[in-house]
């Protein structure tokens, strides 16, 4: 069983920053990795993603905000996120795929709010 485990969410006032982490219990040279997001009464959007090839793909909504990247040293994914507005807000996801498996954190809360 492969665990995913994310920190770093809190509360941040508009404008600020927060660097999502997320460490994975085994290597992270799987074909995907990277961070969803879910806000109340929406669906679980992608916001960025990395295969194992490098190539990065982000939502439209996080261009030149956010950057996602891995440490494939401390099995971690990260993802910076400056310039946060209150449609920021949700709860953050960590996902990993290999092949047919796919893999999903519990999740950490960010909240923007003046």
């Amino acid at each position: 069983q492969v665990e995913l485990v994310e920190s770093g969410g809190g509360l941040v006032q508009p404008g600020g920053s927060l660097r999502l982490s997320c460490v994975v219990s085994r290597s992270i040279s799987s074909d995907f990795v990277g961070w969803y997001r879910q806000a109340p009464g929406r669906r679980r959007e992608l916001v960025a993603g990395i295969t194992s090839g490098g190539s990065t793909t982000y939502a439209d909504f996080v261009k030149d905000r956010f950057t996602i990247s891995t440490d494939n040293t401390k099995n971690r994914v990260y993802l910076r996120m400056n310039s946060l507005n209150p449609e920021d807000t949700a709860v953050y996801y960590c996902k990993a795929m290999w092949g047919s498996y796919t893999y999903w954190g519990q999740g950490t809360q960010v909240t923007v709010s003046s």
